[in-house]
């Protein structure tokens, strides 16, 4: 899955061998760096040949008129695209007058490294120049955790075997809107604002006009600056940086500073084996309201106080950051190096992709690419959150609060759609709706319920009450009240149901339905969550429930509404073949044969039609089956496995968010070998670009879906109700499995062997747990271990529909394939005659 000989087996690092030429998009995706603020894509410091020179910073967006071709009411208007900041990667290298270029250059030895340890993207190469110079080129860069708008980069260069003129031109440089001395086109260029990027609506939108509007521009010494304001957006962003030479070699400096670009350029008479070294210490800062002069100023503080603490420290404060988050997160993998790297890298991509958001959401490509235009969606709450929850609960927090700051645009856009309560956008940079396709996106009321799901998550592990009654129930309430205005009821037979119509679900091969399975099991879950909170602090936070009433308007009336609705949700079930209907009228619809779909029509949103794909029983994603994990507590084992039989063999994969699902719950029911095969999938998603599109940036929600496939797929945790539970599921070729765990400020350690579980308390208080239904309890004083019999059911195979499988009337089910053929015109007389 993944190319071994470019990237070696390297449980702590991810080592590139040779330079990629034939696909380097996935190289600047892989090796870039972030902090969840501002991301850096693995460029080279060349600043050549790159599929996307990408600087981007979380939030930082412009908007532009969605462009319908027939308008209706209520469709998303503004849409938003994360925007390319000014590039401070480039630092070239010149001898004899002559540039690095890796298209032509001889170069004898090469090798990059992303450390996962100390956060250091490192490279040295060795050059020899047509003149026979041997040149040694090192450069390292970090963008820091402890200085969210710090970055550094390291540059030296060494003439091994002659005197040289060498020649360093460090740059910042606007390739949002301008174009380097190279031509490169400018980034998102070509076409009307909002155009894509060819037909692929998974990549960000494209831009005719200018973005970055110069604001001020300066040198000051060794100091450049560059700063703009978002042309639409308003949005202002300034840029800064310091340039420091160490070297005995003779050198003399240049600068030059323009709107879109400033140099400093070292002119150096090297002497043979004597370095030189150039640093570049950069500052990042934008604003939705503050003047980009302001900025600058920010900008400066950043760096002078970098520059008092030296950069050696900046270092060294980046691997004490990572030394801390490691020892809260690390999954360990024994006897596996190729995994444990793959896993190692997926939990680094989400650090990068969430630790320093600060209050910002966590995009899907967080900050390591442009892909789906930098916006947040439900991934974030449903994949990415856990391990946050668990791990670095600030994190979540954090993430959370940039859902309480929606609320405001959330509540109108809900009074749009003629709901009460809020409704939160399917996809958003700023709060306001941008998906133009309402069909997979407005339609997919769950995110309330995702979010909602969330918050309960987060305040079940940690025990954060006082987040929860200040601002998340604000979340639960105005949530619960769209559920309780978009739902209806009906009655038969004397039993009063309550449906939800016209939406749809995490499977956007199917919209727009009625009675989505996993949309009324997650508003259930939201409606009764908001009506606990609601209810616990009037008993037990007076004082708080009086401020949440004042703010919120809350009756007593629509809290027994919510409860009332929440016991008659309607949960579709087909008795005839034992199964949950992902729908009312998905099991009316035609099979797709996806065994007989050639792979070049793969995924299917890109070769056919929606209303082709709609049709047909086929899932982007799982769907009910995301439901049996998310919610298993209200399904018997024997529903879930009779519901992942019949779900599974539909289910294309065509998203990166179902590998995960599917091999928890594959792993669940028994299915192991399948379910070690799906995450060995999500797990080299990208580093085995599995979807041909990694070059678009990371998929943070499947680095995330990793560490659950890990600590609740095959480690069998689970958090129903707040209480904690194992069920474990080690594949019989891993010799153990071993991951922290914060459970409500008690730091544990969990440790699964073939034959064993062992729970340790590193810090806190005593933690009451279940295994297999069986209570414990550990302590820091008395560690659990628990005899384990085995690791639950095993099933060969995988699921598949045999030639007598039949629908729910009992006619047999035949799956096909979409295609066309010529169709004869009655009538026809050809040349012939005929």
């Amino acid at each position: 899955m993944i190319d071994r000989d470019l990237f070696p087996v390297d449980p702590w690092r991810l080592v590139e061998t040779s330079y990629p030429h034939v696909n380097p998009g996935v190289s600047e995706t892989l090796m870039g760096l972030g902090n969840g603020y501002l991301g850096l894509r693995g460029n080279h410091i060349e600043g050549r040949n790159a599929l996307e020179h990408g600087t981007f910073i979380n939030g930082l967006h412009e908007t532009w008129k969605i462009r319908h071709a027939e308008q209706a009411f209520g469709f998303a208007e503004v849409g938003q695209t994360i925007v390319n900041a000014p590039d401070a990667k480039v630092m070239r290298v010149y001898v004899d007058d002559e540039p690095l270029s890796f298209d032509e250059a001889d170069v004898r030895e090469y090798r990059r490294a992303l450390d996962f340890r100390t956060g250091i993207l490192e490279r040295e190469v060795l050059w020899e120049t047509p003149s026979g110079k041997r040149v040694r080129i090192r450069d390292e860069r970090i963008v820091s955790f402890v200085e969210r708008h710090l970055a550094v980069l390291r540059l030296e260069v060494t003439v091994e075997n002659s005197d040289a003129p060498v020649t360093i031109s460090c740059q910042l440089l606007n390739r949002q809107d301008g174009e380097d001395v190279y031509g490169g086109v400018p980034s998102m260029a070509a076409g009307s604002p909002g155009e894509k990027a060819g037909f692929d609506p998974r990549k960000a939108e494209r831009f005719g006009d200018r973005v970055l509007q110069p604001a001020e521009y300066w040198q000051d010494g060794g100091r450049s600056a560059l700063a703009y304001r978002v042309a639409n957006s308003g949005m202002t962003l300034a840029v800064v940086a310091d340039h420091l030479v160490e070297t005995e070699n003779e050198y003399t400096a240049r600068q030059l500073v323009e709107p879109d670009i400033a140099k400093n350029v070292f002119r150096v008479q090297a002497k043979a084996g004597v370095p030189t070294r150039v640093t570049k210490l950069v500052s990042y800062h934008t604003s939705r309201g503050v003047p980009a002069r302001e900025l600058i100023d920010r900008c400066r503080r950043t760096l002078d106080r970098a520059a008092v603490e030296g950069v050696e420290a900046q270092f060294a404060k980046q691997s004490e950051w990572l030394s801390a988050f490691w020892e809260r997160s690390d999954v360990r993998i024994a006897g596996h190096d190729d995994l444990q790297q793959a896993t190692r890298w997926c939990l680094f991509q989400i650090a990068q992709a969430s630790a320093r958001a600060d209050g910002a959401g966590v995009s899907a490509k967080g900050v390591s690419g442009s892909g789906y235009g930098g916006h947040y969606f439900w991934d974030t709450e449903v994949y990415v959150l856990p391990f946050l929850t668990y791990t670095s609960p600030t994190f979540a927090r954090n993430a959370l609060r940039c859902r309480v700051h929606m609320l405001p645009a959330a509540r109108r856009r809900a009074g749009q759609l003629n709901e009460g309560g809020a409704l939160f956008p399917w996809r958003t940079i700023n709060g306001e709706e941008a998906s133009a396709y309402y069909a997979a996106g407005t339609a997919q009321y769950h995110i309330n319920a995702d979010v909602s799901y969330a918050l309960g998550k987060y305040v079940r592990a940690t025990g954060d009450d006082d987040f929860l009654y200040r601002q998340g129930v604000d979340i639960a309430v105005e949530t619960a009240r769209m559920w309780a205005t978009l739902g209806f009821w009906r009655s038969a037979a004397g039993v009063d149901t309550f449906h939800i119509h016209g939406v749809t679900g995490p499977d956007e091969y199917t919209t727009v339905v009625n009675d989505n399975l996993f949309t009324n099991v997650m508003a259930r879950y939201n409606l009764r969550f908001a009506a606990r909170v609601v209810r616990e602090m009037a008993a037990d936070a007076p004082e708080a429930y009086d401020a949440a009433v004042e703010r919120l308007a809350i009756e007593p009336a629509e809290v027994e509404r919510w409860e009332r609705a929440a016991d008659a949700m309607h949960i579709p079930f087909s008795p005839a073949l034992g199964i949950h209907p992902q729908d009312s009228l998905f099991l009316e619809r035609e099979v797709w044969d996806l065994p007989a779909t050639p792979p070049e029509q793969r995924p299917l949103l890109l070769h056919f039609h929606p209303l082709v794909i709609y049709r047909f029983q086929v899932l982007k994603q799982a769907d009910v089956v995301l439901a049996l994990f998310l919610q298993g507590n209200h399904f018997t084992e024997a529903e879930k496995l009779a519901d992942f039989e019949y779900y599974d063999p539909l289910t294309t994969g065509d998203s990166t968010l179902s590998a995960v699902v599917q091999s928890i719950l594959a792993a669940e029911v028994g299915y192991q070998d399948l379910a070690h095969e799906y995450f060995e999938h999500a797990i080299y998603v990208d580093l085995g670009d599995l979807h041909r599109n990694a070059s678009d940036g990371v998929h943070v929600a499947s680095a995330g879906g990793v560490w659950t496939a890990l600590v609740s797929g095959f480690g069998g945790m689970r958090d129903h109700d707040g209480e904690l539970s194992f069920d474990p599921r080690l594949p019989a070729d891993w010799p153990e499995l071993s991951y922290p765990l914060l459970w409500r400020e008690s730091q544990l350690q969990i440790t699964l062997t073939a034959d064993r579980l062992l729970v340790e308390v590193r810090s806190g208080n005593p933690v009451a747990f279940t295994v297999r239904g069986v209570a414990h309890t550990a302590s820091t004083d008395a560690p659990a271990a628990v005899h384990l019999a085995d690791q639950g059911p095993v099933l060969r195979g995988r699921p598949e529909f045999g030639s007598q499988a039949r629908r729910e009337d009992g006619t047999i089910l035949s799956p096909t394939v979409p295609t066309t053929s010529a169709i004869p015109i009655i009538g026809y007389v050809g040349e012939s005659g005929e």
